[in-house]
């Protein structure tokens, strides 16, 4: 029976209650030590019965970071069901756990964020016969990998029918992060529930003031209330002054001083080897003399129980904790070196006698550094870099221990450690004078300023390191760095990183050279250079897979570019091609960055229902696998389209929370501002806002981000509300940039574009032939939007100089344009001028289709379906469970008026 927890039971109740109906849902229990979190998991357990599937695991405080092993004790009822898993995800699961990959499936997936999706698709197997509760006690001692591979799938849990419920200790280890699951604090028991339990454990007869004493100590604690009485006996004073915690675990130590020497022995080494795997446990005990035979007096005693699996477990975490704590250290380290020396498994073997080491050991050292790789090529950079770290301490060599401590840094910079990367590498520092050891530790240390948005000092630092007596090959992968973090510092850093990456003796051969040729040739203009002549995007893709640029994040950055000098049909074609390439290969990590690229192309294409669709997916995944950079960047996308379609609401919704995205360690402006900011500012201008729509345009057209893709495109916007605004010398300069920029694009749509500005700045009598021109150069380049504004701006001039004739069917034109893309405010516009004509303007036409009403996610299942993709495929495609798939298909049908599948092709192909 739990005490007063009523409230709390009922939220976990309808945890379950929501997997019996096929939903999914996630909670994590917070709260301090012996609070009751383990007490509501059993509670939920125990509801489940029979009807549930269950699965369990616990974590456990480690002194060796082993990437993971939660995951693998958590999964390992369903290994039998890997085979369902679309290849890759299954390959990373295999390699993830340590288990034999198919002979022709090449390296092992070292992207964990793959695991974590695998993780998803596993729970759905699992949960595929019946509802599945999935619990995790003691998630703050999770290592990294298994931890982020289970908040991956938690995130993105939907129709599963899996119940996943966690618990952590406030303040544990995942207090650092925002794991953005739900979560249920649970709190101390009210006096009159912890008056209650405390009679129940220890009796009716205890003195009042025993009583009262336990109570005021306990605080409401259940844990307090139930071991304190059996340390406390009948005192009347307490141990004075402690934490809660510390009294719990001196009660506990208390309890096992009692017990035989022998079978203190054997609980320290359980405690040390963490799994309570007693073939391993009692071989180790038995090295340091103990049996099996004196475990009876902890088992009597309750402070440890078998299960059935031949594990030990503790009665509580904290007696675990109470063991370690007050051993000797020599004890301790004994304990290490025969949990070691029992151990078959390699790294946990490793790890075991590093931590029973007190000199230095070449070959111990060696051993941890293959652990550091293994664990590197599963994606466990946390678990590699304290490897590498306690290589080094135990490297005899000077140059070799520098070499491991450079490792550890890089490492724990992959890591997102930003802190403890900068120490490892001021360490290394002090201990060497290579320039290219120095050079290395200058990269780990821009990363680390790029990440809390340190642009200029990552730019400079990397810029600096680039530039000593280092290869080529090494200096052009940290001026790509750099270059990222000059295109957030202002134009004059880019301009330096791009003049040096030109002038790098890069080797025909080598991956990078396409990319650092193509950077310059695409991006100086953007900058108001002049610049070499630009490759087609395919020629240099082709060009760098050939020289060894496999996957699609080699050629993410080439996608980027190419969008800078407007390219924009380049891109999407490479974009979309590397796209299909990522899902087919589990690149989930990626795949936010592509997507941007290809939803900005889309949206420049006319095509604003694909770049919906596009981004809402991408933003999807950054947000799953946290990468705060694309989450700005891509909802500030999505309210640009909202401003497109005059949703005000969602429109300032969206921009600000793109405004407000940054990264928990940065302090830098988001990177979606600029996008943003153009997305207010075409809000403000189809509103007929041109005052507020020309200060912010006139802001990101001349400010730090002008050489952006966004502040490039919206010089138009910029001309036309100044224009309105009877102040078109605000947009001269912008305009002249924006001039030679068009001249380098040599695209016809670019230079309709610059016509159409021509046509508002020029002078009256030019403007006719500038606007004629523009709409000639429009045909045929597929960008109706801005089409049809040079249209309704044309119909305008012509109402204006009185020749509604002439401008009707040009406003006609327009106005069933932005009809048809949903450009609500700019078919207000076109309508008003239209009837201004003398004309009767068509009535507002309805958004009839049904096509309208799905959401994002809904039309692309729908599109997916309709070309005769199954739902497991589709699911492999969009990192979704089948059911999830099935979910969404079976909420589209009545919104489309169908109701089977086999109607999809009718409607969407």
């Amino acid at each position: 029976m739990l005490y007063g927890r009523e409230r709390e039971q009922a939220v976990v109740d309808g945890l379950l209650d929501g997997a019996r109906n096929g939903r999914s849902g996630v909670l994590l229990l917070r709260g301090e030590p012996g609070i009751g979190k383990t007490a509501l998991l059993d509670h939920a357990v125990a509801t489940a019965g029979r009807d549930f599937r269950v699965i369990r695991a616990a974590g456990v405080e480690h002194e060796a970071e082993l990437p993971f092993a939660g995951l693998s004790l958590l999964l390992a009822p369903g290994l039998d069901r890997l085979s369902a898993l679309p290849g890759p995800q299954r390959r990373s699961l295999e390699a993830a756990f340590g288990l034999a990959s198919a002979p022709d499936s090449g390296p092992a997936p070292a992207d964990r964020l793959l695991a974590g999706l695998a993780t998803l698709g596993l729970l759905a197997e699992l949960a595929a016969d019946q509802p599945l509760l999935c619990v995790v006690d003691d998630v703050q001692w999770l290592d990294h990998a298994s931890l982020d591979a289970l908040l991956l799938a938690a995130r993105r849990l939907q129709a599963e029918g899996v119940a996943l419920l966690l618990a952590a200790r406030t303040g544990g280890a995942p207090a650092d992060r925002q794991l953005g699951l739900p979560e249920l604090h649970v709190a101390g028991l009210a006096e009159a529930d912890a008056t209650r339990l405390l009679t129940h454990r220890a009796g009716p007869d205890l003195p009042a003031s025993v009583r009262d004493r336990l109570l005021a100590e306990a605080a409401g604690n259940p844990l307090a209330l139930t071991e304190l009485p059996v340390a406390a006996g009948t005192q009347t004073h307490s141990p004075g002054g402690l934490p809660l915690t510390s009294r719990l675990l001196i009660a506990f130590h208390g309890q096992v001083t009692g017990l035989p020497a022998a079978t203190q022995t054997l609980l320290l080494v359980a405690a040390t080897e963490e799994n309570g795997e007693l073939d391993a446990v009692l071989p180790a005990a038995a090295a340091l003399g103990a049996t099996a035979d004196h475990l009876a007096p902890a088992e009597e005693a309750g402070l440890v129980t078998i299960g059935p699996d031949r594990r030990l477990a503790f009665r509580h975490p904290l007696l675990r904790a109470a063991i370690l704590q007050r051993a000797p250290h020599v004890q301790r380290l004994a304990a290490h070196r025969a949990v070691g020396e029992a151990l078959t498994d390699g790294d946990r073997r490793t790890w075991h006698l590093a931590l029973a080491a007190t000199s230095p050991d070449a070959a111990l050292a060696d051993a941890l550094e293959r652990t550091a790789v293994r664990a590197e090529t599963r994606g466990a950079h946390g678990g590699a870099a304290a490897a590498y770290e306690r290589a080094a301490r135990l490297t005899p060599d000077r140059d070799g221990a520098t070499r491991r401590l450079i490792l550890a840094a890089e490492a724990a910079t992959e890591e997102g450690k930003l802190a403890h990367a900068e120490a490892l590498a001021d360490q290394a520092a002090a201990r060497t004078d290579s320039v290219l050891a120095h050079a290395l530790l200058d990269h780990v240390r821009a990363t680390a300023h790029f990440w809390r948005g340190s642009y200029p000092t990552a730019y400079r630092l990397l810029l600096d390191a680039a530039g000593t007596a280092i290869e080529p090959p090494h200096a052009a992968r940290m001026l790509l760095q750099a270059f990222h973090a000059a295109w957030y510092a202002g134009e004059e850093p880019v301009g330096a990183v791009l003049d040096r990456l030109a002038a790098l003796p890069l080797a025909d051969d080598d991956p990078l050279t396409p990319l650092a040729r193509h950077l310059p040739a695409a991006v100086l203009p953007a900058l108001g250079r002049t610049a070499p002549p630009l490759p087609a995007a395919r020629t240099t893709a082709d060009a760098a897979r050939k020289a060894g640029a496999e996957t699609p994040a080699d050629l993410v950055q080439l996608c980027g570019a190419t969008l800078v000098l407007g390219r924009d049909d380049e891109t999407a074609e490479l974009a979309g091609e590397l796209v299909a390439e990522a899902r087919a290969k589990g690149g989930v990590g990626v795949l936010p960055t592509l997507q941007f690229f290809l939803a900005e192309a889309e949206l420049f294409h006319g095509r604003h229902r694909d770049a919906e669709v596009t981004a809402t997916e991408a933003l999807g995944l950054a947000r799953d696998t946290g990468q705060h950079q694309w989450v700005s960047q891509l909802t500030a996308l999505l309210a640009y389209l909202a401003a497109l379609a005059g949703t005000t609401d969602t429109c300032t919704e969206l921009a600000g929370t793109a405004l407000t995205t940054t990264g928990p360690q940065t302090a830098a402006p988001a990177s979606g501002e600029p996008w943003a900011h153009w997305a207010l500012a075409l809000l403000d201008l189809g509103h007929g806002r041109a005052a507020d729509a020309a200060d912010r345009l006139h802001t990101l057209t001349t400010g730090r981000y002008r050489h952006h893709v966004s502040a490039t495109r919206a010089v138009p916007d910029l001309v036309e509300a100044a224009v309105r605004l009877g102040t078109p010398d605000r947009a001269a300069a912008p305009y002249e940039r924006f001039a030679r920029w068009t001249a380098a694009a040599d695209r016809p749509w670019a230079e309709a574009l610059r016509l159409r500005c021509q046509a508002l700045l020029g002078p009256d009598e030019l403007a006719e032939s500038a606007y004629r021109a523009a709409l000639d150069l429009h045909e045929g380049t597929h960008r109706p939007f801005e089409q049809a504004r040079t249209a309704l701006l044309y119909g305008e001039w012509l109402r204006r100089a009185r020749r509604r004739t002439d401008a009707r069917p040009h406003l006609r034109a327009a106005l069933e344009t932005f009809e048809r893309l949903a450009a609500h405010p700019w078919a207000t516009r076109a309508r008003t001028e239209l009837t201004a004509t003398g004309t009767t303007a068509p009535t507002p036409r309805a958004a009839n289709s049904p096509l309208a009403t799905l959401t994002p996610q809904e039309l692309q299942i729908a599109r997916l379906a309709a070309q005769g993709l199954t739902n497991r495929d589709i699911a492999a495609q969009l990192f979704l469970s089948p059911r999830t798939v099935g979910h969404h298909l079976y909420k589209a049908y009545p919104k489309l008026g169908i109701t089977s599948r086999t109607d999809l092709p009718t409607l969407l192909v």
